[in-house]
């Protein structure tokens, strides 16, 4: 029933935003260049790797020595729109069309953390990632690793279609809040460094 959900809900989402995806694909090639999509390859359901795309909201911005810029530096004002109000995810409803992701499940995190996490914490692996999730509607970025992964596992065992729709409407509420959106003193979160 979740990925019959899942499917539908995204492919109905896509259609009825065509109009908004193209008109914010425009303006980010403006406004940022090109690509415009940010793709990049994240584990999924069992840790299985695919490739997660989003709109970018950073620039290309290197310094002198031709490096990238802080992420902070590279995060312009349209950029921090997108993130505030979760429009940067909306690519990500490809993903759960294509079954890679779900609607509702845990946040896929970068591959460089699956060798960092407790057996505990591994095992928000065992459903596909969300484009929200339980983590996120209960504090997003501003709660620490330990408390996103407990949540995380805690959907994991508690996970329903109706928890999921809950999530669904509290998703909504949050973005019109624009709570939680970064960590004190980071552009998003800290990096996962694995648990004492």
């Amino acid at each position: 029933m979740k990925r019959l959900f899942d499917f539908f809900a995204s492919l109905v989402a896509l259609l009825t935003l065509l109009p908004v995806l193209l008109v914010l694909y425009v303006i980010i090639a403006i406004k940022m260049g090109i690509p415009v999509f940010f793709v990049q390859a994240r584990p999924g359901m069992q840790g299985n790797i695919f490739k997660m795309v989003k709109f970018r909201s950073m620039t290309e911005a290197k310094g002198t020595d031709g490096e990238l810029l802080p992420d902070a530096q590279r995060l312009p004002a349209f950029g921090q729109m997108l993130r505030a109000t979760s429009l940067d995810e909306l690519p990500e409803l490809w993903n759960v069309l294509k079954g890679e992701m779900s609607l509702v499940g845990p946040r896929p995190l970068l591959i460089e953390y699956l060798d960092k996490y407790t057996p505990e914490q591994a095992r928000r692996h065992e459903v596909r990632p969300g484009v929200t999730g339980w983590a996120q509607v209960n504090g997003r970025n501003a709660l620490s690793w330990q408390d996103k992964f407990a949540l995380d596992t805690w959907y994991v065992d508690n996970r329903t279609f109706w928890l999921d729709i809950k999530i669904l409407f509290m998703t909504v509420k949050q973005i019109f809040k624009r709570d939680n959106i970064s960590q004190d003193g980071h552009v998003t979160m800290e990096k996962f460094k694995g648990s004492e």
